[in-house]
């Protein structure tokens, strides 16, 4: 892991969790077009929720990149509960919620429940380590 990110591990998990949660508050601002709870008149809720969708792909690539680095590169450390929680919760969630848009079905209906869970549950796994790296710079 340290020569893939020259010996910065750290900063470059920072960076790619950052890019996540931005992308998470860009996500929420699409699928509210999406169900026509936003109306801009530059983009129509069929692109919205297209872009929702394919963008949440990439994001869901992009935890997993950052939960295996966690994992290798720090493994559970007792000081970070908070995080381990919240960040393993957040990879069964997504994985939850991708298996439900693949497979549609009754759960359909809960979508946007799963989605505002995964979006709090990468607020907090940020906040809890991300959030208070960059505090402390």
């Amino acid at each position: 892991m340290e020569s893939i990110t020259r010996g910065n591990v750290t900063e470059v998990k920072v960076i790619l969790a950052s890019v996540v949660a931005a992308l998470a508050v860009y996500q929420l601002i699409l699928i509210s077009v999406g169900y026509g709870k936003l109306r801009p008149p530059f983009l129509g809720s069929a692109p919205a929720s297209a872009t929702h969708r394919f963008l949440g792909d990439a994001i869901a690539v992009m935890v997993v990149v950052v939960a295996i680095m966690c994992l290798s590169y720090f493994g559970f450390e007792d000081d970070q509960l908070l995080h381990i929680v919240a960040g393993s919760t957040l990879v069964a969630v997504l994985a939850f919620k991708i298996a439900v848009v693949r497979r549609g079905g009754t759960l359909g209906r809960y979508l946007p429940v799963f989605g505002l869970t995964v979006f709090v549950l990468i607020a907090v796994t940020w906040l809890s380590s991300a959030g208070s790296f960059l505090a402390d710079r």
